[in-house]
């Protein structure tokens, strides 16, 4: 399921006031504005329009609450994660969903990397200082009642295109591959 699906599957319904955090180039962002959203979404990279907040989750200035936060691709990046989902939690209406995309980057083992033509100790340094899945989900939980946690692929998204998605559920169904990627939805 893409990631827009996802969401659009778990978050209350339009015209839902929604934070995205991390937005990068924008396009989720749009697709949910597209789909009746009211739609906040921030980077300090982000482009230009009434949507975007050049900022970060920590420097987040926006009047208001919001009935559901996402955050796709981004979390593994915030520098004091716990603090930042503090303030999620605070930016949540009562009720509020949070949705995250994610990856666990930490759980490509040698093997696994090998039957996806990755050099596992290059991913390994390429990620390091980023967040594990092992910090994030107990820190989410921490903060959120959890709804639902799964695995899923992620490796077919990534930028060295190392296996298209059907190959990579083909491995995760012959343990060939753990799952790399998580979606986590709670509520406030």
């Amino acid at each position: 399921m893409r990631v827009d699906e996802f969401l659009l599957a778990e978050l209350p319904a339009p015209p839902a006031r929604v934070l995205e955090v991390g937005c990068g180039a924008g396009e989720l962002a749009k697709a949910l504005a597209g789909a009746g959203y009211d739609v906040v979404a921030i980077d300090p990279k982000a482009p230009a329009g009434p949507l975007f907040r050049r900022t970060t989750i920590e420097e987040l200035d926006e009047p208001g609450s919001f009935d559901a936060v996402v955050a796709s691709s981004s979390l593994h990046h915030v520098h004091d994660l716990p603090a930042a989902l503090d303030k999620i939690a605070g930016l949540l209406a009562p009720g509020g969903t949070l949705a995250v995309d994610e990856f666990a980057w930490e759980r490509l083992d040698a093997k696994s990397a090998a039957a996806v033509g990755l050099d596992h100790a290059d991913w390994h340094e390429e990620h390091r200082g980023l967040h594990t899945s092992e910090a994030m989900i107990p820190w989410l939980d921490e903060r959120f009642t959890r709804r639902t946690l799964t695995r899923e692929p992620y490796l077919f998204r990534e930028a060295h295109a190392a296996v298209t998605e059907e190959e990579e559920r083909n491995l995760i169904r012959t343990k060939k591959l753990r799952e790399i990627g998580f979606r986590f939805v709670g509520t406030r």
